[in-house]
């Protein structure tokens, strides 16, 4: 299994987090909601994870309710992701890193990777923000969702 390296995209400083968090805003609490569920499923409350790894749990509790972003700093997120009992390479490990790509405003990088995905991140924004994509544009991305680009 691989882990994830987070990259910042090379884009307008606020389009992501204009074009996504902004438009979807549930999407920027993800990655709260997840910590504190891997953190109820190591059956530690608040205060008890937060003494155990030294955590400020003030700053911690903000971070689960999305009050906060997550860390940008991809070793933090790597200790962060220990802590809440993650194995490198797993689903959730993954899972973990793309929320908090997502919340920080950024684009995991497996998606910027990918050239082609990539090369449609534009009509996808478009699409979020309520900018109609022209109908060659829809018609691309259609074909690349379905397998057929």
């Amino acid at each position: 299994m691989r882990s994830r390296k987070i990259i910042t995209p090379q884009i307008p400083s606020g389009h992501l987090s204009a074009s996504v968090v902004n438009v979807l805003p549930h999407i920027k609490p993800m990655f709260g909601t997840f910590i504190k569920e891997l953190r109820a499923r190591q059956r530690l409350g608040l205060r008890e994870f937060c003494l155990k790894h030294g955590h400020d749990p003030s700053n911690w509790s903000k971070i689960e309710r999305g009050v906060l972003p997550p860390p940008r700093d991809e070793e933090t997120l790597r200790t962060w992701a220990k802590q809440l009992g993650l194995k490198q390479g797993s689903d959730d490990w993954l899972k973990f890193f793309d929320y908090a790509a997502v919340g920080a405003g950024r684009i995991p990088d497996h998606i910027l990777e990918d050239k082609e995905l990539a090369a449609h991140l534009p009509v996808f924004f478009r699409t979020l923000s309520g900018r109609k994509p022209s109908r060659e544009d829809r018609k691309k991305l259609m074909a690349l969702i379905r397998g057929n680009a």
